[in-house]
C-alpha cells in the first residue's frame, strides 16, 4: 500500500480504527444511554445492508483502517449477525475484528462469533448484583449475561475478553472492589468508563462522573497496582495487579482525554461518518453508496471528512455542546 493511501486527518492523525454500528435498536435500556421508554428505532430500510458495511470496511482497508469493532445499539440483535462478521474477517487488510455487546445474547451467539473470525469482545456489566444490574440497565439479566461470558471463555480465540463498566457517581462507589475481586478471579480484564454526556436525557453534569483516579485509588488501596505502558491510541490506562492476578483499566475520556492520538471513526447504522464521539458534524456515505459511487469516490468523501477531524472534544470547555444523539444512535 502506498503511503498516499493511507487515512489522515488535518492534525497529521493516522486513521486506523473504525467502529461501525450495525443496528441503533437494544434490548437494554441502560440509564446512561436510553430512555426507559426506548427511542424510536431506524426504519429498516434506512439501516446499512451487510454488503453495504462489508464495501465500506473493504474501502477503508485499502486506506489503512485495519482494526473494525462492532457496536450498536447492540449488535447481537441484528439478524444474522455471525454471517456479517464473517464477511467482515474475509476482507483484505482487516487486521482486528472485535464486537461490544451488552452480553445478553453471547450465551446463543458465542460459538458461531467465534468460529466467524470475531477475535475480540467488550462486554458491558455495570454491576454483579442482580438488582442493581436491573436499576442500571432496566432489565433483570445478570445471570444470562454471566453465563455468556462464561460461554465464551471456553473459546481460547476469543481472549482477551473485556468487560466495561460506566464509572458514575452515586452507583459505582460499592461495585468498585467487587469488579476488582472479579478481574482478579475470572479471565477477564475489568474497564471501568467513565460517565460521559451522550445520554438521552441530556442530564449528564461533572457532579455524576465518578473518575478513573478515584477508582484506581480506591482499588490500589486493597489490592496495590502496577502500571503498564500506555500503547499508542489506546484508550485505556491499563494496570496489573501486583500479585500476577489479573489486569484492570481505566478509560478516562473526560478527567483525562487521550485526543492527542485519536486514531478512531465512526459510522452509524444508518452510514453517517463521523469523525469524534463527540462530532455535531457527520458526513453521508449511505447516500452515494446507493447512488453508484466508486471505490474512489467514496474514498475522496471520507478523505475530505477525515480531514475536518476534531482535534479534540470539548466535553471540558466552556459552551461544550452535547450531541443531539446518544450513544446507542451514534454506536457505543
Amino acid at each position: 500500500m502506498s503511503k498516499i493511501d493511507l487515512l489522515r486527518d488535518g492534525h497529521n492523525r493516522r486513521i486506523r480504527d473504525v467502529r461501525v454500528s450495525v443496528t441503533d435498536r437494544c434490548n437494554f435500556r441502560c440509564q446512561y444511554c436510553m430512555p426507559a421508554e426506548g427511542l424510536p428505532w431506524l426504519e429498516r430500510d434506512a439501516v446499512l445492508s451487510f454488503e453495504e458495511i462489508e464495501r465500506l470496511v473493504a474501502v477503508l482497508a485499502t486506506m489503512g483502517v485495519h482494526d473494525i469493532r462492532l457496536t450498536g445499539g447492540e449488535p447481537l440483535v441484528r439478524r444474522d449477525f455471525p454471517r456479517l462478521a464473517a464477511m467482515l474477517a474475509a476482507v483484505p487488510g482487516v487486521q482486528d475484528l472485535s464486537v461490544t455487546t451488552n452480553g445478553f445474547l453471547l450465551e446463543r451467539d458465542a460459538e458461531a462469533l467465534v468460529a466467524a473470525g470475531i477475535n475480540r469482545f467488550n462486554v458491558s456489566v455495570d454491576s454483579l448484583q442482580r438488582d442493581r444490574f436491573f436499576e442500571m440497565t432496566r432489565r433483570d439479566a445478570l445471570p444470562r449475561v454471566l453465563r455468556g461470558l462464561e460461554k465464551l471463555a471456553t473459546f481460547p480465540d476469543a481472549h482477551p475478553i473485556k468487560i466495561n463498566a460506566v464509572g458514575m457517581k452515586g452507583f459505582t462507589e460499592t461495585e468498585i472492589l467487587p469488579m476488582a475481586e472479579f478481574a482478579r478471579t475470572h479471565p477477564y480484564e475489568v474497564r471501568f468508563i467513565e460517565f460521559m454526556p451522550l445520554d438521552a436525557d441530556h442530564s449528564w453534569d461533572r457532579s455524576k462522573v465518578l473518575s478513573g483516579e478515584e477508582i484506581r485509588a480506591a482499588i490500589d488501596a486493597v489490592y496495590p497496582l502496577e502500571a503498564e505502558p500506555r500503547e499508542p491510541s489506546a484508550t485505556a490506562r491499563v494496570y496489573r495487579f501486583a500479585d500476577g492476578h489479573g489486569k484492570i483499566g481505566f478509560i478516562n475520556p473526560v478527567s483525562e482525554p487521550f485526543c492527542g492520538d485519536c486514531d478512531r471513526i465512526r459510522i452509524t447504522a444508518e452510514g453517517k461518518l463521523r469523525t469524534c464521539l463527540f462530532s455535531l458534524h457527520e458526513y453521508d456515505l449511505r447516500v452515494p453508496l446507493r447512488d453508484g459511487a466508486s471505490d474512489e469516490q467514496l474514498r475522496e468523501t471520507i478523505r475530505n471528512a477525515v480531514w475536518k477531524k476534531e482535534l479534540k472534544h470539548h466535553v471540558n470547555d466552556p459552551g461544550f455542546v452535547q450531541p443531539s444523539r446518544t450513544m446507542s444512535q451514534i454506536g457505543g
